[in-house]
């Protein structure tokens, strides 16, 4: 009972969080991570360390918007209010990762661009992560989710499964070595889209109060 008091404390305390200055907050690291890069803080390589900095964000915002309906469903913990700014968020990293290849590394290189594009595996599955994350934020918005109606918008952002394995493994073969890092993002990820397909908690707890269950 403790316990669920205290989710329910900590679920009204969230409520009172604005989340638009969040979005603010969340691109403190990006700007860091510039910054490094251009003052020369950024190592021998800065354009390697600005990919890999961006990159390994994005996939830390993306395991947390797989992580809020696990972590509502079996804690109670309700950070779905959050989820919207998180994906976008997440995306905005990969786009930023993107550019910073695109314009650092290639240098706009337009043959050699379309060449990786063709040839490198871990660039092509990483462009159709991209590809396939357009849409959903395209449509992370009220008016979309009207449009759409509910189910048909559900069903497009399902895509985020299929984006979130082929940016795991776009990072698995980029840095072509087993080490702690990649397998720990690859073995959460992992988790997070296997437990989709495990059966529904018969009462998902949001606010801490218990449910009472419906007679068959």
């Amino acid at each position: 009972m403790a316990f669920a008091d205290g989710i329910d404390r900590l679920n009204q305390a969230l409520k009172k969080v604005p989340v638009l200055p969040l979005y603010a907050l969340a691109l403190v690291p990006a700007a860091f991570l510039f910054w490094k890069a251009l003052s020369g803080a950024a190592g021998p390589d800065p354009v390697r360390a600005l990919e890999h900095g961006l990159g390994s964000d994005a996939l830390k915002f993306l395991i947390a918007s797989l992580a809020v309906t696990p972590l509502r469903e079996r804690t109670g913990i309700n950070l779905l209010r959050f989820r919207r700014m998180i994906g976008l968020t997440a995306f905005f990293y990969i786009v930023l990762h993107f550019a910073a290849w695109l314009v650092f590394d290639r240098q706009l290189a337009w043959a050699g661009i379309l060449a990786d594009l063709t040839k490198r595996r871990y660039i092509i599955v990483g462009m159709l992560s991209l590809l396939l994350l357009i849409p959903l934020a395209a449509t992370s918005n009220n008016v979309m989710v009207r449009r759409l109606g509910a189910l048909n918008w559900r069903r497009l952002h399902m895509l985020v499964y299929l984006a979130a394995a082929l940016v795991v493994l776009h990072y698995l073969w980029l840095v072509k070595t087993w080490t702690l890092e990649p397998l720990a993002y690859a073995a959460i990820i992992a988790l997070l889209l296997a437990y989709r397909l495990l059966p529904k908690p018969v009462a998902a707890s949001g606010s801490g109060r218990t449910r009472k269950a419906q007679a068959s």
